[in-house]
């Protein structure tokens, strides 16, 4: 899986409207759901508890934090792009979010990204990113949305 390379405005600019790239798969374990669990202080049960969840959930396992998923974005971004000569780089906002399925302990995740649209703000590329979070196997979207990132280059 190669990068896309991105070195100023322009080169954005050439990727409106077209697919970026997709992340490779990632495994969510029992135990980064925990971890989660811990840094968020949100130990519901459907998370935490595997017998019960085997036993109580519709789902028949536990299941991934919604928040979670949403969370490893940046992780799988750094998959798919390379955004050099850059000041910062400043997380903008997220639009038209949606949760479709629910992720199962042990399902695999991959993101495809889309350049949505594409801003200069007084030099400053404002990258609006359309994202499909996939779980491998599956034809349902566990998340959708954009993902808007302020590029402040050199």
């Amino acid at each position: 899986m190669s990068k896309v390379i991105i070195n100023s405005f322009d080169d954005f600019a050439q990727l409106v409207g077209q697919q970026i790239g997709v992340s490779e798969y990632l495994e969510v374990s029992q135990e980064r759901i925990n971890l989660f669990a811990d840094a968020t202080l949100d130990h519901q049960w459907i998370h935490t508890d595997v017998e019960r969840a085997k036993v109580e959930s519709p789902y028949h396992s536990t299941i991934v934090h919604g928040y979670l998923t949403l969370s490893l974005l940046p992780y799988m971004w750094e998959q798919i792009i390379q955004v050099n000569n850059l000041k910062m780089m400043i997380n903008y906002g997220m639009d038209k979010m949606k949760f479709g399925q629910a992720v199962l302990a042990g399902q695999k995740l991959r993101m495809v990204a889309h350049l949505h649209a594409l801003n200069n703000l007084r030099g400053v590329a404002k990258a609006e990113i359309k994202f499909a979070i996939e779980i491998e196997g599956q034809p349902k979207k566990a998340l959708e949305g954009i993902a808007t990132f302020l590029y402040y280059f050199n």
